[in-house]
């Protein structure tokens, strides 16, 4: 028990770090691949990860962590309007990401490469579709991020999702192909005595 415990304190402080890491240096957590674009984020797959090894919980609370910092960045380091708008809200910083963390560990059902996919697939989508959602909703009319997205009048819903989708799908292909095989030797290190 006390050697489980400093196992998962150990693992806990390597993906925190990690976490950290990618959110403060550029091109490693947030890769910008077209000017004026959203960037990709690498981030969902390490939250996976960690939601596979330590459990739904543990996976929520390093999403938590992921939405404070990403709302702190938003205040202090902007990459764009539409990052203030959506990330100084606390709202739509942390509970997107913070469902990634719960959702990629309760997938996680069994111990296989299928499930390891899903696990990635889901930390992504969930991360994305809630960031669209509670943006549109709260965000919804707000016409200085209309006119930064090129629309005066419009569906924020609609808009944000064709802005991010592709961005999104990218996310969730590039964590969900990833997860296994990153997860498989890694969970045989781990249990190895």
């Amino acid at each position: 028990m006390k050697n489980q415990k400093a196992r998962n304190l150990a693992i806990s402080a390597i993906f925190f770090a990690l976490l950290l890491l990618e959110l403060f240096i550029p091109n490693i957590g947030n890769i910008y691949l077209f000017p004026a674009m959203p960037a990709v984020t690498t981030i969902p797959l390490t939250i996976a990860i960690y939601s596979v090894l330590l459990g739904a919980r543990a996976g929520m609370g390093l999403g938590i962590v992921w939405g404070v910092v990403s709302m702190f960045l938003a205040y202090t380091r902007p990459t764009s309007l539409v990052s203030i708008f959506l990330f100084q809200n606390p709202i739509i910083a942390i509970i997107p990401r913070a469902l990634s963390g719960y959702l990629a560990g309760i997938v996680a059902l069994k111990n296989n490469r299928l499930y390891y996919c899903l696990s990635g697939l889901i930390s992504s989508l969930t991360n994305t579709v809630f960031v669209i959602i509670l943006a549109s909703v709260i965000l919804n009319g707000n016409q200085e991020l209309l006119a930064h997205l090129g629309h005066t009048n419009g569906n924020l819903l609609v808009l944000l999702t064709s802005a991010l989708f592709f961005n999104g799908m990218l996310e969730a292909i590039f964590s969900a192909i990833l997860a296994p095989i990153i997860l498989k030797p890694l969970i045989k290190i781990i249990q190895y005595k």
